[in-house]
């Protein structure tokens, strides 16, 4: 379809940028948590070159172009204000953008394919495809194409085979330049990369292309911590790098269990194993399980590629990891029914967080969803709190996993406030590390809630002692479960078991 006409104040910035030579002229077709953010990030470290960000959805540019931006990301807004008209423009106009660009990202939308061979594991590159086709029909100079969007690997040739279809001509050289952003320090992680990683083809014309993104990213970054390797090692990295980190967060979570039945405290097992200088201390904080548009859609892409190629052994191990986090979220839910003397119907429960983790508005995939799904499949009435996620945002990740929005509407309200959620509830349930959330004032809550009252902490962020001594009834992740007033459940039945198991051994 043709896109909307341009706003006004869009083409007064851009007659504006025109009158100005530019060292080089980007476009980053994708509005999106990449695209945009980075965008931002190179059009302020790099105030020579043009950078536009283009989108289908006039929502979202118009929400670029105005002072309450389309995502959330802290700093996010500095860096859009410091060169919002000088240098970094966000348009409908697509094709205009993609012909002028010397150089143009794809950052667009690769899902998990809901239908079809590989569905529910390969990722689904129709966007991928029709950006590609886009790009190709509307250019009439050479550029350098970036995959900004994570992507299987070999995906550059069937890029490439698609830009050189129309036959005008017209030179592409396909680069990988995978994003390792972490939502929540997005704008921290672009400005100090661990790494950032070009791939190319290993001619003169991709070797030659890698140079010239290096030389952008070498604005700010230093030139040791800029990885050049080949397309397919490059595309490969990036879906290895997430299955590692997911690997470590269930890695934790699997011993959460075990400490709860066991006594052991997982912060001090995870601390005793992260001092260790050949683990490392990071990504070993037990939860409910992990989220986000990442981790669980780039294993389930890596174990659908092992299969492909007969790698059944390395597929199962793979997809292990993302078992192991449904298992969690399940678990934590089960868990939720069950203290509560196996009866939570028209019990209000109060849900403090709905994003995916703390410091953003993103809610693909969050932990939180599925916990409320099963909640509410047991008729609890749910008052849902998250400071930067809004109703419309919490429904719409219900309606993408299919539940009934008849049901929302009848046992799912917004507070206004974490005080109003918990305010007459039976049991609250923390699913998101909001820092607010480490300082409730329980004394207060306890003084208002239904009792008994039951807090159950699935980030670990309450102090578990202080809350059982107010006369809560507590579980936290991967904490021993004896309760307070000699009210104990699994521990009993569990060091019972240990006693039998010692006595066997000798």
């Amino acid at each position: 379809p043709s896109p909307p006409a341009p706003h006004a104040s869009e083409l007064l910035c851009t007659r504006m940028a025109d009158k100005k030579d530019w060292k080089l002229n980007i476009c980053c077709l994708g509005a999106g948590y990449v695209g945009g953010p980075t965008m931002a990030v190179i059009a302020s470290k790099c105030p020579d070159i043009k950078v536009t960000v283009v989108d289908i959805n006039p929502k979202q540019v118009e929400a670029w172009n105005s002072s309450s931006l389309p995502i959330y990301e802290p700093n996010l807004m500095d860096h859009v204000q410091v060169c919002r008209g000088r240098n970094l423009f966000f348009s409908t106009d697509i094709d205009k953008y993609l012909n002028e660009a010397d150089m143009i990202f794809v950052s667009v939308n690769t899902p998990t394919k809901k239908f079809g061979a590989g569905a529910g594991k390969a990722a689904d590159l129709t966007y991928w495809e029709l950006a590609a086709r886009r790009i190709a029909h509307v250019s009439t100079s050479d550029k350098i194409v970036v995959e900004k969007s994570t992507l299987p690997v070999r995906t550059a040739q069937a890029m490439e085979q698609v830009l050189q279809a129309e036959g005008k001509g017209v030179r592409f050289e396909i680069l990988s330049n995978p994003e390792f952003l972490a939502e929540g320090t997005a704008i921290n992680d672009l400005l100090y990369p661990d790494r950032v990683l070009v791939g190319g083809r290993e001619t003169e014309g991709g070797l030659r292309a890698v140079q010239t993104l290096a030389d952008v990213y070498a604005h700010w970054v230093p030139r040791d911590r800029i990885i050049t390797t080949n397309l397919w090692s490059s595309e490969l990295s990036k879906l290895v790098a997430n299955a590692f980190l997911a690997q470590r967060v269930s890695s934790i979570n699997a011993i959460s269990a075990l400490c709860e039945v066991t006594g052991a405290d997982v912060n001090q097992v995870a601390h005793a194993v992260g001092t260790d200088s050949r683990v490392g201390p990071k990504f070993l904080k037990s939860s409910v399980g992990f989220g986000g548009s990442c981790f669980q859609k780039d294993i389930l892409n890596l174990v659908y590629i092992c299969e492909s190629f007969g790698l059944k052994e390395v597929a199962d191990y793979w997809h292990q990891v993302v078992r192991m986090n449904d298992w969690q979220k399940n678990r934590f839910a089960r868990r939720v029914v069950a203290e509560m003397f196996n009866t939570i119907q028209g019990k209000k429960i109060a849900v403090l967080g709905f994003a995916f983790k703390k410091d953003t508005s993103d809610t693909r995939e969050t932990p939180a969803m599925y916990v409320c799904q099963e909640l509410l499949e047991e008729r609890a009435l749910l008052c849902i709190y998250d400071p930067k996620v809004s109703k419309e945002g919490m429904y719409h990740e219900f309606e993408i996993h299919n539940f009934d929005t008849k049901i929302l509407d009848e046992r799912v309200t917004r507070a206004k406030d974490m005080y109003e959620a918990m305010d007459g509830a039976h049991g609250v349930v923390i699913l998101t590390e909001w820092d607010m959330f480490k300082t409730v004032d329980w004394e207060r809550v306890h003084g208002k809630m239904q009792k008994p009252a039951f807090v159950f902490d699935g980030r670990d962020i309450v102090d578990v002692s202080k809350l059982r001594e107010i006369g809560f009834h507590v579980f936290s992740i991967g904490k021993p479960t004896v309760q307070g007033g000699g009210r104990v459940h699994e521990m009993d039945r569990q060091q019972s078991v240990l006693a039998k198991y010692t006595v066997c051994l000798r």
